[in-house]
């Protein structure tokens, strides 16, 4: 039987600025069509000027995402750069990967959506590195990452969706013992910043945590 499912291509866009920009980001992003939007807080952790996903050493950070069809997202994030002024140090970062599915967001009709069938086969500058772990040892996630290149990560505290229940990711759950550390690296530099990640965290032992990976196609303030 033929799917329902309308094909589209959907961008998920990650901003992260200063604590306090968000709903000013957020209230100029629907002048250029985006529906709805999300707000977390986190804390930087750059420890060098190269490739620096955030500004500041130990400051707070909103992470806002916003999604949307890509033409949408990508102009967006050009007005947003405009605005913002992303393209200089120390202004935030914006930065897209592909959603592969869409289904129930406010706004959006049911999406099964493939990335590799629209973009064929360009390789991504960037990767988007993931990493869920038990809290307080987010720290030592972004120590091993260093030691590996990279430059700088966001920590950011998981949080439960109640008493009696937990959100989860990858069947691990994320209560307000998690820490999630979302990391930019270069593409060359992955799989070397993974295996440190995994070999310093022990990540192949139950509860330990996970790690997952995905392509950044487009990106503005990273240096």
């Amino acid at each position: 039987m033929k799917s329902n499912f309308m094909e589209l291509e959907l961008e998920l866009m990650y901003i992260i600025v200063d604590y306090g920009l968000g709903s000013k980001i957020i209230k100029y992003a629907k002048k250029f069509g985006i529906i709805g939007s999300t707000v977390c807080l986190g804390k930087g952790t750059i420890r060098s000027s190269f490739l620096e996903f955030l500004a500041i050493n130990e400051s707070r950070k909103e992470i806002i995402l916003m999604a949307g069809e890509r033409s949408v997202i990508y102009s967006t994030m050009e007005e947003l750069d405009k605005k913002f002024s992303f393209n200089k140090p120390n202004k935030g970062v914006a930065f897209t990967v592909s959603i592969k599915e869409a289904i129930g967001a406010r706004g959006l009709k049911e999406i099964n959506y493939n990335p590799e069938e629209s973009r064929g086969v360009e390789k991504s500058m960037y990767n988007l590195i993931v990493v869920v772990v038990e809290k307080g040892n987010g720290e030592h996630v972004v120590e091993a990452a260093n030691k590996a290149g990279s430059r700088g990560a966001t920590i950011i505290n998981g949080r439960g969706s109640g008493i009696h229940e937990t959100s989860k990711l990858f069947a691990m759950a994320i209560e307000p013992e998690k820490e999630i550390v979302m990391i930019i690296s270069q593409s060359s530099l992955t799989e070397k910043i993974v295996s440190s990640i995994r070999k310093d965290i022990n990540i192949d032992e139950p509860g330990r945590g996970v790690i997952f990976v995905q392509e950044v196609n487009k990106a503005c303030g990273l240096y």
